[in-house]
């Protein structure tokens, strides 16, 4: 098992562990001489770490992606952790150990997928229901829905953060199908475990989360309508209408056009999977801005790309010195105001006639 964990490091200790170079760039210092900036990180996080010294020896023997043994001194810079580096080797690591260096979900797959088929399985509608076991049923297809992250960084950014997320979205739906009236919940689930099926393909995860090609070339939308076109032309008796409503779920759940939607949604059912993904994602974004701050100190943490903002710690905030408020100034009675005006204003008071 791997020992220490990023989340485990303190600072102000000696650090000795295997960590996975997520980033790597090769800086100059003012002396000329080059020293290495890594990201590195396992399943628990990710951590700075600088190379000072010798860093010319091992700048080509590693790249992003590779295995490294590090040896260091974990101190404050700037509010947050930073290794400084004394000694690093490339290493190895066996493929059943990948996991430590993976973020991965707290929930188990095959319990994700069993609540998944079990709102499949309440469908009303047999065409829709029929698509989703057809979908579902695919061996490959659930192998990869199983292990896809959600987002490359953005949001469950996991093993599995895919069909996380889809089981919160589904939740979402199914709260917000019984709150609205007129709702089709059937039609709106379809499209929350549709909407991003295209990511099982357009996203790759084997050391590192990144994009395959296809993806690059496609995107998730275009690659989860050709996946859903797949199942429906294998289903002869699958109403047209009701498959192009399917269809606009997938293609404007981003919601506007410079989100990356090649329509806004169009219809109810449509509108809410938009702002209901939205919603999910934010959420989680936030969440994990505080589980994974390393920022040392302060109510607040680091700015988050994904949010473009820092996230109030609310509890540490709570928990802190309340903050002295300003005591609010009395109104002076006339007679002081008087006594301390001053000559500019007497002469102000004395042209408008003013006593």
């Amino acid at each position: 098992m791997k020992s220490p964990y990023v989340s485990e490091l303190e600072p102000n200790q000696m650090v000795s562990g295997t960590f996975l170079v997520q980033h790597k760039d090769v800086r100059t210092k003012k002396t000329g001489e080059p020293y290495l900036s890594l990201s590195l990180g396992d399943r628990t996080g990710a951590l700075d770490a600088k190379m000072w010294d010798n860093a010319a020896d091992v700048i080509d023997l590693i790249e992003r992606n590779d295995f490294v043994h590090v040896r260091g001194y974990l101190q404050v810079h700037q509010n947050r952790p930073q290794l400084t580096i004394h000694k690093l080797t490339k290493t190895e690591v066996a493929g059943s150990d990948f996991i430590d260096y993976f973020p991965t979900s707290e929930r188990d797959a095959g319990e994700m997928m069993s609540e998944l088929r079990g709102m499949v399985a309440g469908f009303h509608n047999p065409h829709l229901k029929a698509l989703m076991e057809a979908v579902l049923g695919d061996p490959e297809i659930e192998r990869r829905y199983r292990m896809a992250p959600a987002a490359k960084v953005i949001h469950h950014a996991w093993l599995g953060g895919l069909l996380e997320h889809v089981i919160s979205l589904c939740r979402l739906c199914q709260a917000a199908a019984a709150h609205y009236p007129g709702i089709d919940a059937d039609l709106l689930l379809t499209g929350a475990m549709l909407h991003d099926i295209g990511k099982i393909h357009e996203l790759i995860y084997d050391r590192s989360f990144g994009y395959s090609d296809v993806g690059q070339l496609l995107g998730h939308i275009v690659i989860g309508l050709r996946l859903v076109d797949e199942k429906i032309a294998a289903l002869p008796e699958f109403p047209p209408r009701l498959r192009t409503l399917v269809e606009h779920l997938i293609v404007s759940h981003h919601g506007t056009l410079e989100f990356g939607s090649p329509k806004v949604p169009m219809f109810p059912e449509a509108l809410l999977l938009h702002h209901l993904d939205n919603l999910d994602s934010k959420m989680e974004a936030m969440r994990m801005a505080l589980v994974r701050d390393r920022q040392v100190s302060g109510n607040w943490t680091s700015i988050n790309p994904a949010l473009d903002r820092m996230v109030l710690k609310k509890d540490k905030y709570l928990e802190g010195a309340p903050e002295r408020e300003a005591a609010p100034r009395a109104e002076a009675p006339p007679s002081a105001r008087t006594e301390r005006s001053s000559p500019f204003g007497e002469r102000l008071q004395q042209a408008l006639g003013k006593d």
